[in-house]
């Protein structure tokens, strides 16, 4: 938070890249690199989705950090002895050093981490589900669906870049407000972003296109944490997701699909921001609800037409140790 003025991002991000050419040194390989993530992290929740809808598990390996860091870094304190079973490290902050023992920039997730070397490659969260899909590719399960279109990149670029100025970080926009202007501005340009977006979607299942795409993938990630969260601990509440009928259908509809709901752990969530924002939050008292059933009604966005894989089929069963606590009515 920065008292009296406006919240803004820390965007220096390492932008080397694990490519099919290795020009960054760092070719794509089956077993060598390590994605970390923290389910409770919206930015790494995209590389979590896109992860599984491209079936990549088998020749990329995810590290789940715990909900909550300290100043110092996000920790593995879900794995026995507080240690990642493949990195040995105890916090992401040791594989940034590695790269960088002077870096001083932010240590988030998702993280890209070169196991021979123990060594970050990259956090630049943007384009690592691009290059999931693209640079990827030979290693996509059959039936895999095309996040990113050639066809399509423009429009999924330029929605991505609206959805996120406004959107995916909007809402911090708001909840890190060190002003009541500074607040109040990013919270008429969050809801009146989202109003577009429900004039949008309410005559088209998808962003773009009649498929699921990167840009779907990057907004219901906000979706999804919107009433557990932004609601109240952001004090986005001109109203809930479940007040907007459109958005909130859109919403389910994709937590429905295989690969989106399956991946997100509403418990994480709000430990992490309710904990982590201790100056927001002082108390650290986390929130019992909301009720999650409504995740699992009908949302007849069918009705729209649209094929979610395209010419693709669904995901098959979550890998063994990805799995996340089920939803009230969800076995």
């Amino acid at each position: 938070m920065n008292p009296g003025g406006e919240y803004s991002r820390d965007s220096r991000y390492i932008t080397t890249r694990v490519t099919a050419d290795g020009r960054d040194g760092f070719p794509v390989e089956p077993g060598r690199y390590r994605l970390v993530v923290s389910r409770a992290c919206p930015w790494a929740g995209r590389a979590v989705i896109v992860r599984r809808l491209l079936g990549l598990e088998g020749v990329l390996s995810m590290g789940i950090a715990g909900p909550t860091h300290d100043e110092r870094s996000w920790s593995f304190d879900l794995d026995p002895g507080g240690r990642d079973p493949v990195l040995g490290i105890e916090r992401l902050q040791e594989a940034f050093l590695a790269r960088d023992p002077g870096y001083d920039r932010g240590i988030t997730v998702p993280a890209v981490v070169d196991v021979p070397t123990g060594k970050v490659v990259t956090n630049d969260f943007r384009q690592i589900t691009i290059d999931m899909s693209l640079e990827w590719k030979p290693y996509h399960r059959d039936g895999a669906p095309e996040l990113y279109p050639p066809e399509l990149r423009p429009e999924i670029d330029a929605v991505n870049e609206v959805v996120h100025k406004d959107v995916n970080n909007g809402v911090y926009r708001a909840g890190f407000a060190g002003s009541q202007e500074s607040y109040a501005e990013a919270h008429e340009r969050l809801f009146a972003r989202l109003d577009l977006l429900s004039e949008r979607l309410e005559g088209s299942r998808y962003l773009v296109g009649d498929t699921i795409t990167e840009a779907d993938v990057r907004l219901f990630t906000t979706l999804v944490r919107f009433d557990a969260v932004y609601h109240g601990h952001f004090k986005c509440n001109r109203q809930k997701l479940s007040e907007m009928p459109v958005l909130w259908a859109y919403a389910r509809d994709l937590f429905q699909t295989p690969g989106f709901g399956d991946t997100v752990d509403f418990d994480h969530i709000k430990q992490h921001y309710y904990l982590v924002h201790s100056d927001i939050n002082p108390n650290g008292i986390v929130p019992v609800g909301p009720d999650l059933s409504g995740w699992l009604e009908p949302h007849d966005r069918a009705a729209l037409g649209g094929r979610p894989f395209g010419d693709g089929t669904p995901p098959g069963p979550v890998a063994p140790g990805d799995e996340v606590p089920p939803v009230p009515g969800r076995s």
